[in-house]
């Protein structure tokens, strides 16, 4: 299993706005810098995120992005969920009757990744950066 890299980045840019001022927008450029991407790819996941209502844009010369949620209900699954959807990681293509054995193993290993990534947040990591 992976997830693809606009996750990995979405990820990264989500805890640099959680470790940022509440009050100040991050620009997009320097989101990118930090993370050696482009800026253009970087504003297509930003939109993602924006579209997901975990950030707003804030146009302007000293415009950016900025957290529309609480930094302690943003969990991994939502960022994970805003980039990469919502469909199962597993489908079988195979017509076994009322239910694939093989399918039920898979989306009960899915549930359980999904439950953790679920209580997984990103603020905890911000604050044990700043305690190490």
């Amino acid at each position: 299993m992976r997830f693809s890299k606009a996750t990995n980045y979405a990820l990264h840019t989500m805890l640099a706005l959680i470790e940022a001022s509440p009050v100040k927008p991050v620009g997009v450029q320097q989101l990118a810098e930090s993370q050696g991407v482009s800026p253009t790819y970087l504003s297509k996941i930003l939109t993602r995120l924006v579209k997901a209502g975990m950030i707003e844009s804030v146009s302007g010369a000293n415009g950016g992005y900025r957290l529309t949620r609480k930094k302690d209900d943003i969990t991994f699954l939502d960022i994970i969920h805003a980039i990469e959807g919502n469909a199962s990681l597993f489908e079988c293509d195979f017509v076994h009757g009322d239910e694939c054995l093989i399918q039920a193993v898979m989306k009960e290993a899915e549930e359980k990744m999904e439950s953790h990534l679920k209580e997984a947040k990103l603020a905890d990591l911000a604050r044990k950066q700043t305690q190490a």
